[in-house]
């Protein structure tokens, strides 16, 4: 399919409000964005504050957003205002993204449960029950001590966020299973076991469910039945469990599966056989964004080295990296001539895709105003600030609540007419015109 082509089908899309109305723009994850964002630094057109951090990305349809915080709501706010319309209380938190299609809006909540609620008031249409939300966790974690306890994972942020296909949703659970509901009933249509905790999302092209678990494998299913089509094995780290599994969610382009992984890597999978076409080693930095791919370029985000890298889809060569200051874990959304990224030291970056040169960034309110002065002038964390307290696991905790004191964006962006939208850990949903 030409760019010309796929173009229009995004705008065709769009007009009917479904282009935007899942994770990463559409169910093949790609990152693409019909109209462009903001050119210049992003002014607040609006801000929506909850009770708790937005971790999920925003969908848009119908002139409605939609997201998770971690208050245990999903909001429905109106697209041109900020206001709030509707809001369901699931009691814990939701940082899945949600999907809208048929007048419903599908999330998965803290409690392991997909919901299905009505787009227009939000009321409650169904609730599948999974075997339970948890941690990935694993003894001596990242090499913590105690080494023989397990540890839930502090790094795995995000549940998986469902995709609507062909009247069905498809979406992964902690209990190491996919699944796929009935779009209008939530009845059971079938269920596919993993090895291990399953937080990516689901991306489905070719009438295939592309998806990969914690056990270091990634996974394409027959759609419609299930049946798995092939696995492809990536790296494994049995000592500390670092260098292991997949929160990346896949992009597929042109017949091919682009997909990070915190072994260090981002792959490059023939999406009909499985076969690796190309890797991109990171030196072992998470690449724990899904790529956003367009005009044969793949982006994505890295976690340790703060890298946002261009990447050849062709070759696995690189084009071009950005040193964003700190970790990246949300996902890049591309439109003009622009990719969008927020980091963990809650600055959202605009990067020139011509320069490979950050062309803007933007400052969460929490950011700004730093209240435990973990950050440098240049926006890095302070070494000295992040140092170890307890000098065992519960380090990581600590630090991560320092990172969300600062408005840490792991919430991916949303893009509609020159308007740009995103969660952020203080608590807001912003959007930036």
């Amino acid at each position: 399919m030409s760019r010309n082509v796929a173009m229009l089908a995004i705008l065709l899309m769009a007009r009917r409000g479904v282009a935007q109305a899942t994770f990463h723009g559409d169910n093949a994850r790609t990152g693409v964005y019909a109209t462009p964002g903001p050119v210049q630094a992003g002014a607040v057109k609006w801000k929506f504050k909850t009770d708790g951090a937005v971790v999920s990305s925003p969908a848009l349809a119908d002139g409605v957003v939609y997201v998770g915080s971690a208050d245990g709501n999903l909001y429905a706010i109106d697209q041109e205002t900020g206001a709030q319309k509707w809001k369901v209380d699931t009691g814990e938190p939701i940082v899945s993204s949600p999907a809208v299609a048929n007048g419903l809006v599908y999330f998965v909540g803290s409690d392991g449960a997909l919901y299905a609620v009505g787009a227009p008031t939000g009321a409650h249409k169904w609730r599948f029950a999974t075997g339970g939300e948890r941690r990935f966790e694993a003894k001596n974690l990242h090499g913590m001590t105690p080494a023989a306890q397990a540890m839930p994972d502090p790094m795995d942020h995000f549940l998986s966020s469902p995709a609507v296909f062909n009247n069905r949703v498809y979406f992964g659970s902690s209990d190491g299973k996919v699944y796929a509901v009935d779009a209008t009933s939530g009845v059971l249509q079938w269920s596919f076991a993993t090895g291990d905790v399953v937080h990516a999302s689901p991306t489905i092209a070719n009438n295939t469910i592309y998806i990969g678990s914690w056990d270091s494998y990634f996974y394409a299913l027959d759609a419609e039945s299930g049946q798995e089509r092939w696995r492809f094995k990536a790296g494994e780290d049995p000592a500390i469990h670092n260098q292991v599994g997949f929160q990346s969610s896949a992009a597929v382009v042109g017949g091919t599966v682009y997909v990070g992984c915190r072994d260090g890597h981002v792959y490059a999978i023939d999406a009909t056989t499985g076969r690796k076409v190309w890797d991109y080693s990171t030196s072992q930095s998470w690449v724990n964004s899904t790529p956003a791919v367009r005009d044969g370029v793949v982006y994505a985000g890295t976690a340790d080295t703060h890298r946002f890298m261009a990447i050849d889809a062709k070759t696995g060569r690189l084009r071009f990296v950005v040193d964003v200051q700190a970790l990246m874990f949300g996902s890049p959304a591309v439109a003009g001539n622009l990719a969008y990224i927020g980091a963990m030291n809650g600055r959202l970056s605009a990067i020139d895709l011509s320069s490979g040169k950050v062309a803007w960034d933007f400052r969460t309110d929490a950011s700004t105003s730093d209240p435990f002065k973990i950050l440098t002038p240049a926006g890095a964390f302070d070494r000295s600030a992040m140092r170890p307290v307890f000098h065992n696991f519960m380090d990581m905790t600590v630090n991560l609540a320092k990172m969300y004191s600062v408005g840490a964006i792991l919430s991916s962006p949303l893009i509609d007419r020159g308007v740009l939208y995103f969660g952020s850990a203080d608590g807001y949903l912003y959007a930036l015109r």
